[in-house]
């Protein structure tokens, strides 16, 4: 089923990843999530080269989308219930061409669990990163 428009206005509230960033929720289903985001001076470090910072924050900004989606694919009102609890990224290659694109995986996701790993590819598909994020299922009712 595609989530994508149900995701955008959910995750439109996220301004640092959207608005400062400029990362774009591609497609969005139950198992796959696509961002994208078009490069940019502000996303580049002093030496020229996309900031790896930017790079984890779109990876990161698609497991949120991507471990939520059970929520969204539910028609529940519900809160997000999903939020990182550890992440390993490896840089593999610099990213010459934009836009980057994010790709997830669910490897796992249970209950209270899930393990995703998202790849990070420039516009001729070099891989550029490979993140492997394990997630935890919050109580909406805590802080």
């Amino acid at each position: 089923m595609d989530l994508t428009p149900v995701a955008r206005t959910i995750f439109a509230k996220d301004f640092y990843a959207t608005k400062v960033t400029g990362i774009n929720i591609e497609y969005v289903d139950e198992n796959r999530t696509v961002c994208s985001m078009e490069l940019t001076d502000i996303h580049l470090n002093a030496k020229g080269f996309v900031m790896g910072g930017a790079i984890f924050t779109l990876a990161d900004f698609a497991f949120a989308i991507a471990a939520n989606s059970d929520i969204m694919a539910s028609g529940q009102d519900a809160e997000l219930q999903w939020v990182s609890s550890s992440s390993t990224i490896h840089f593999l290659s610099p990213a010459k061409d934009s836009p980057l694109r994010a790709t997830t995986t669910k490897i796992k996701q249970g209950r209270n669990q899930a393990l995703i790993q998202i790849s990070v590819t420039d516009s001729s598909d070099r891989q550029i990163a490979l993140v492997t994020t394990s997630g935890t299922r919050i109580n909406s009712n805590q802080n």
